[in-house]
């Protein structure tokens, strides 16, 4: 893809570094901070490219930060007097940003930025207040990844529509001998807020005057966590761990596994460090009780922010422009295989696999409670995961683990920021 692009309109106001013209940033270097699995190759290599076109002299650095732990690493980062000019900020985690003031208004520019033609269910969680704190980047979904190979010599001729189907197919996969027919970790959480959106499960009630509570005591709430359970037993992946202890892309890479529940980037990870299974890697919507309609699913993504106190508003928003243009938007959909943030752009994932399978699982699913506090339930220990999802699958009654997990939410959602 060419690198080569129209210099954008600078939309900085009252920033430390208004200039004449792209000159004046000479020497100048720009922080950007991405989520590891979010900045393909070819992506990061052409964008990187093309703003140090734009800006004569001056420098991007892209640094990848892991999931793990940050949420405390960008608030810190945010409260200092240098953090990452732009930023990419998970969609459940946007409004908790909004409203602590680390996040620069964007309202006035979101025209510019191409926002008219945004996704309104994308571009939701980007907005806190009637004002955008952030703008839509891309749209994932977990869907299951599977080893073509071993559903073949179990004789399985075509993926499964319904979930007794599925677990038809797992135990003929489990008699052939593989260990681990589904490979699903314990505290995957994001994989079972997609239960939880399935079973009809309402994680939060609504009180008035900016008072939740949580609701995951609630027979819905027992079916999502039995099921999640139940495809657990088909597999050695551990009941106290979450997707990236061991990183569940690496356990698939082995090539013994049936199949997970993972991203795009996952995927493509397995390949990368076994080539072998490069023509073995199907995917396929996670079944729904009935053939008619998927599972719904967590609806999983990213929103890039400019933070409050960027020492370079102006060259961070030209940024967002060009992440944000058709063509990187095209090219990130294209290599990654997610989701772009306008619909029109949806056909930069023909011929990828993951990608249409993905944008199909994606027209049925959602995202969690959109509120500020929310983000005090993610912090780790997250108790979702800690005193529900994996005493659950230790064998204690989902009862009595939802009370212990509801009294800590609780405490969590009615934190001042």
């Amino acid at each position: 893809m060419a690198v080569s692009v129209a210099a954008c309109g600078s939309g900085g106001g009252g920033s430390s570094d208004k200039a004449s013209g792209p000159d004046a940033f000479k020497g100048k270097t720009l922080t950007v901070w991405v989520m590891s699995g979010s900045n393909p190759p070819g992506w990061t290599k052409d964008i990187t490219a093309a703003f140090e076109k734009q800006y004569t002299g001056a420098k991007v650095d892209i640094k990848v930060q892991q999931w793990d732990g940050i949420q405390q690493k960008l608030t810190t980062a945010l409260s200092e007097s240098s953090p990452p000019d732009v930023f990419e900020v998970g969609n459940t985690q946007t409004p908790y940003y909004a409203a602590t003031g680390g996040l620069k208004d964007l309202s006035g520019d979101k025209s510019s930025l191409g926002g008219d033609a945004w996704a309104p269910s994308m571009n939701a969680s980007a907005v806190y207040q009637g004002k955008q704190y952030a703008a839509p980047w891309y749209f994932a979904t977990r869907v299951v990844v599977y080893n073509k190979k071993i559903w073949a010599n179990a004789g399985i001729t075509s993926t499964p529509k319904t979930q007794d189907d599925l677990f038809k197919d797992l135990a003929a996969i489990k008699a052939k001998g593989t260990q681990d027919a589904f490979y699903l970790p314990g505290q995957d959480w994001y994989a079972f807020d997609g239960f939880l959106l399935d079973a009809g499960a309402d994680l939060v009630k609504d009180n008035g005057g900016g008072k939740y509570t949580a609701d995951l005591d609630s027979p819905q709430a027992a079916n999502a966590i039995n099921l999640y359970k139940k495809l657990n037993s088909y597999g050695t992946a551990p009941k106290d761990k979450d997707e990236a202890t061991p990183q569940q892309s690496d356990v698939f890479a082995k090539g013994d596994v049936g199949a997970f529940l993972g991203l795009g980037w996952e995927a493509a990870g397995a390949i990368a460090k076994n080539p072998a299974l490069k023509n073995e890697v199907g995917y396929f919507p996670m079944p729904g009780t009935s053939a008619t309609t998927p599972a719904k699913v967590f609806i999983g993504g990213s929103n890039l922010a400019i933070s409050q106190n960027s020492k370079n508003p102006q060259m961070a928003e030209d940024f967002l422009k060009l992440a944000l243009s058709d063509q990187f938007e095209g090219e990130l959909a294209k290599e990654g295989g997610v989701i772009p943030n306008k619909t029109s752009l949806d056909s930069n994932l023909a011929g990828n696999d993951y990608g249409t399978v993905s944008a199909t699982a994606a027209t049925n699913g959602g995202t969690t409670p959109l509120i500020p506090t929310w983000g005090n339930v993610e912090n780790a220990p997250n108790p979702i995961t800690t005193l529900f999802m994996t005493p659950v699958l230790q064998g204690q009654d989902p009862a009595a683990a939802a009370k212990k997990a509801d009294a800590e939410v609780d405490n969590r959602l009615n934190q001042k920021q």
